[in-house]
């Protein structure tokens, strides 16, 4: 029985993908196999050594110690796309409250409860709307940064509103290029995209590269009447240098799921601040359970590896009698060091394969015989070598 270790409530329809016969799920286990979670902050302290992999129900893993997890030879799974048609939906909704006076009008409605007489109220309605006029998204240019599962989903959207896009991603996979429709218009820097936009709408990950990555320098480019959207992480935009670009009229409005106490002080109407619920549907909650789910007893039972943020893909369909996963320093001879053992122990390699990420490689070798405790003792003394698990 493998034991999964849940933070957070985790959707059941999500639970529900763990075969009960093979699978325990609680929320405390002294030596679970793997680790479940949503938003909980996992501290290295908290990962036990029997943690043999992590699965987060939904996109970023800024909350997980991801480093500490390569060193121990521990992929750390996620969602990506389980909760983009979410965050799509709330970007459109922003798009248009940051193009017309829905909100101020709203307000202006509400102050006139003690109003008893419908004429008068149509009247007065009729004669105060013009505070309230906006501009249509339609024709404006949309700035998309970062184009993968939710920014192309957000640039079908807005070419269906009539918008021109054009979107600016420096590490644009294959496979998100065959999403992205053929009009969104590719930016060679991201200066340039700030230039020509009316809105920008950011949809990045946290790393070194992208922190802080919208500054006062990269501000300085906009048009005075631009918008811009966070609904990707707080650390990717400098708030004080967007504070300084709203109060110097270079940008018009900042619309963000990540409130500071700053912005939350500001007057005016040039931000519009969400409570973090870019991904809060039950839709979104639900396909980053499932996913993450799925990611796990596929990982455990067969060792393959689908949407890890620190392992490589790695996918081999079951042959032979017996699966050995490794994971090891990605260094020269120490996989050939491993087949040695093998062909010493006249075992036969019916099926392989190795892939390596940055400084991790991870083997699938399936076997015609079953390896006894000796021999996988021997791999796990090879220098380089982080872990190995047998498959049976």
């Amino acid at each position: 029985m493998y034991k999964i270790l849940t933070f957070n409530q985790i959707a059941v329809v999500g639970l529900e993908r763990f075969p009960r016969d093979r699978f325990e799920i609680a929320s405390e286990f002294a030596s679970p196999d793997a680790i479940l979670l949503r938003s909980h902050k996992l501290a290295a302290e908290e990962i036990s050594p029997s943690v043999k992999a992590i699965g987060r129900a939904g996109a970023g893993t800024n909350n997980i110690p991801v480093g500490h997890c390569t060193e121990r030879g521990i992929p750390v799974f996620n969602s990506p796309g389980a909760n983009a048609n979410a965050v799509k939906e709330l970007v459109i909704a922003g798009l248009s409250l940051g193009s017309r006076g829905i909100l101020p009008g709203i307000e202006y409605v509400k102050s006139l409860g003690d109003m008893q007489d419908g004429a008068e109220l149509s009247k007065l309605l009729e004669k105060e709307k013009k505070r309230f006029k906006g501009n249509e998204l339609s024709g404006k240019t949309l700035g998309i940064v970062g184009l993968g599962a939710i920014g192309s989903m957000i640039a079908r959207a807005a070419l269906d509103l009539g918008m021109s896009v054009i979107g600016y991603d420096p590490a644009l996979s294959v496979d998100a290029a065959w999403r992205l429709p053929s009009s969104v218009q590719r930016m060679e820097n991201i200066s340039s995209l700030f230039a020509r936009a009316d809105y920008i709408t950011l949809h990045l990950p946290v790393l070194d590269s992208t922190r802080g990555l919208v500054n006062a320098d990269l501000l300085a480019n906009c048009k005075p009447s631009a918008c811009l959207l966070n609904f990707a992480r707080e650390e990717i935009v400098d708030v004080a240098a967007v504070e300084s670009a709203l109060d110097s009229g270079k940008l018009r409005q900042f619309i963000t799921d990540f409130p500071t106490p700053n912005l939350i002080a500001r007057t005016g109407g040039d931000v519009i601040l969400m409570p973090h619920i870019g991904a809060s549907t039950d839709e979104a909650e639900d396909n980053c359970a499932v996913m993450a789910s799925e990611q796990l007893v596929d990982f455990l039972e067969n060792g393959n590896i689908r949407n890890s943020v620190n392992f490589p893909a790695l996918y081999l369909e079951r042959s032979g009698a017996a699966r050995l996963a490794i994971s090891n320093r990605n260094v020269p001879k120490i996989l050939s060091s491993v087949l040695d053992i093998l062909a010493d122990a006249d075992i036969n390699i019916h099926d392989m394969l190795n892939k390596s990420r940055e400084e991790i490689a991870y083997n699938l070798i399936d076997l015609d015989a079953k390896p006894d405790t000796a021999l996988l003792d021997k791999i796990r003394g090879l220098d380089g070598v982080v872990n190995v698990r047998l498959i049976a």
